[in-house]
């Protein structure tokens, strides 16, 4: 299975930008899709954006035209771009395999939209 390490949240004032990023080793990272999910207080863990290996994307409703997500599978990486953040985005953010594997769940990382 993959393995995962997020980074890169932080605090941001609404309308501003994060880049969060995910180190994923463990498995055969190029051929697996891969996600971004979010979970806020209190509510269950949603997927936000996915992508495939070859690169195909697609998005929540709530983030489409906001967040981009994108890939680097020779350095097993994979990257959100977090654009005109609200305060609804605040949630820790995990990646994952897609569909998720129970055992590759990391950390996560806390974005936090406030001002």
């Amino acid at each position: 299975q993959v393995q995962v390490v997020e980074s890169g949240g932080g605090l941001v004032q609404p309308g501003g930008s994060l880049r969060l990023s995910c180190a994923a080793s463990g498995s055969v990272f190029s051929v697996d899709a891969m996600g971004w999910f979010r979970q806020a207080p209190g509510k269950q863990r949603i997927l936000v954006a996915a992508i495939s290996s070859s690169g195909n994307t697609n998005y929540a409703d709530s983030v489409k035209g906001r967040f981009t997500i994108s890939r680097n599978n020779a350095k097993s990486m994979v990257y959100l771009q977090m654009n005109s953040l609200r305060p609804e985005d605040t949630a820790v953010y995990y990646c994952n395999t897609v569909p998720w594997s129970a055992q590759s769940w990391g950390q996560g990382t806390q974005v936090t939209v406030s001002s």
